[in-house]
Formats: structure tokens, C-alpha cells, sequence
């Protein structure tokens, strides 16, 4: 009998905010990075704070405290540590500088041992050598990200999978749930003819092991496949970039006599 997967989170939590994280539901976090069966053995949040305003700023405290206790409600361990400023004597200028991402590398390296796959949130091109020695050690590394990924880490770890495609782990303005017809969800356009002025959009529709077996065809892959016309991609977006696995969309499900197709069609994200 197959032994279940040890799970590893890592995040270095105010890189991913500002780099679309913002909004990102922990709790589903967790159900994604251990789907197909996994144990979810460490769960680490590392979270770098204004430790002045922490004290001047009520609402800014107030946040901050409430980050970390729905945090700790998921079973995650939250690492805080305060930013530390520094000023140029020579130009005058203050500068804020966090060491949180050292507390994170050595983690991911001694905790790596017991696990067999871990799920970094970053856009740190910086964690490469440290996911080459984890994966050195026999651990899996993929990669969860929005914006501004470091393309070297992409390339440094064994998947990589945008945050923005995962059913309900960032919030959509829907009146349906992800995948249901009429709802909004977000996805690639991995094929277009640009002769033709038409293509395809694919969309995750579950959360399980089959992320690899993209071909919608088959009854094991995750995946959906829907029509898509040019006319629905919103205006004066250069389609000449099509297809392209990079472009992120959010567009409406909708069906007519043919099947499902994607309306009213915006990018959303681009390397």
C-alpha cells in the first residue's frame, strides 16, 4: 500500500501580497498543495512587519493580528519577524531591509529531510539554490506564484502553477461557483488561430495529482476545454501573443447549442 505524502508549505507571505497574492485563502491552500491524499506535515507562513507603525497605526496592529490568528486557525506556524531600517549617511536615504527569507531557507532545508514534497509561494528568483539542494535531498519542489515570478526559479523547480487558475484560492466576483455554467473563472489560452480569429481556453476544474495531463479528452485530466472567439477577448488586447501558456485570463462560462464558451474574456496577469 502507498504510503501518503508528506506536505510542506512555504510562505514568505508579504512577497506574495504584493505580487497578486492579495486575498489568498490559506485554507485552500492547504486542500491544493495536499490534494490526491498528502499530509500536510509543516505549514509555514513567514511574515516580515512594520514594527514602528505596529505600534503608532491601531488598524495596521489590528490587521496584522488577525492575519496571524487565521493563520494559526488553519494550523500554520506564523514567523514574524520586524523590518529592520538602516540610513545612508553619505545620501541621507532610509532603508528597510528583512531577513525573514533567511529563517524560511533554512527551514525548507532542515524540515526537507522528513518531507516529500514541499510548495514554495515566492517570486524570489534568490530560493534557487536552495530548492536545487532540496531537491538534491529527493524532495519535490513546485512552485505556486501570481505576478513577477522569477523565471530562473520556474525553470529550477520540478512544476510550477499559477495561483491565479486554482479553484477559490484568490476571490472572483461570480454569482456561481468556479465551473459551474455563468460563473467566472480564469484560465490559459493555449491554442488560437490567428487566421481564423478563434481558439481555446483551459481551466482547472479540480484539485487533484492529474495536473500534468493537460488534454481535457481524457476522463483523469482536471482540466476543461471551451471555445473562445476573438471577439470576446476585450478590446485592443494584442492577440498576435496567442497561444500562450504565460497570459492569464478571467472570463464568463456560458453555454449555447454548441457547448460552453468563454465570454467577455480579460487578461488578468502577464509575465
Amino acid at each position: 500500500m502507498r504510503s501518503r505524502q508528506r506536505i510542506g508549505i512555504y510562505v514568505d507571505a508579504v512577497n506574495v501580497t504584493m505580487n497578486g497574492g492579495f486575498g489568498l485563502r490559506y485554507d485552500i491552500l492547504r486542500k491544493f498543495a495536499c490534494r490526491g491524499g498528502g499530509i500536510a506535515s509543516r505549514l509555514n507562513v513567514y511574515l516580515s512587519y512594520d514594527e514602528e507603525r505596529l505600534k503608532t497605526d491601531a488598524d495596521y496592529r489590528k490587521k496584522t493580528m488577525r492575519f496571524c490568528e487565521v493563520l494559526r486557525d488553519f494550523e500554520y506556524k506564523v514567523t514574524e519577524k520586524p523590518v529592520q531600517t538602516y540610513t545612508n549617511h553619505e545620501t541621507g536615504e532610509k532603508i528597510s531591509k528583512s531577513t525573514i527569507d533567511m529563517d524560511m531557507a533554512v527551514d525548507m532545508l532542515t524540515q526537507s529531510d522528513h518531507l516529500d514534497k514541499i510548495v514554495l509561494l515566492t517570486s524570489n528568483g534568490s530560493y534557487c539554490s536552495v530548492v536545487n539542494a532540496i531537491q538534491d535531498k529527493g524532495c519535490r519542489v513546485e512552485l505556486l506564484g501570481f505576478d513577477n515570478i522569477s523565471g530562473v526559479l520556474k525553470k529550477a523547480v520540478d512544476s510550477f502553477v499559477s495561483g491565479y487558475v486554482v479553484p477559490g484560492i484568490l476571490p472572483v466576483e461570480s454569482p456561481y461557483a468556479w465551473g459551474e455554467v455563468g460563473s467566472r473563472v480564469r484560465g490559459v489560452c493555449y491554442d488560437f488561430s490567428q487566421s481564423d480569429g478563434y481558439g481555446f481556453l483551459r481551466f482547472l476544474t479540480k484539485m487533484n495529482d492529474n495536473l500534468w495531463i493537460t488534454d481535457s479528452r481524457d476522463e483523469e485530466s482536471p482540466y476543461k476545454t471551451i471555445f473562445a472567439h476573438i471577439s470576446q477577448f476585450e478590446e485592443n488586447l494584442d492577440t498576435s501573443y496567442l497561444p500562450s501558456r504565460e497570459l492569464i485570463f478571467e472570463f464568463d462560462l456560458v453555454e449555447n447549442d454548441k457547448g460552453l464558451i468563454g465570454e467577455n474574456i480579460v487578461l488578468i496577469s502577464a509575465p
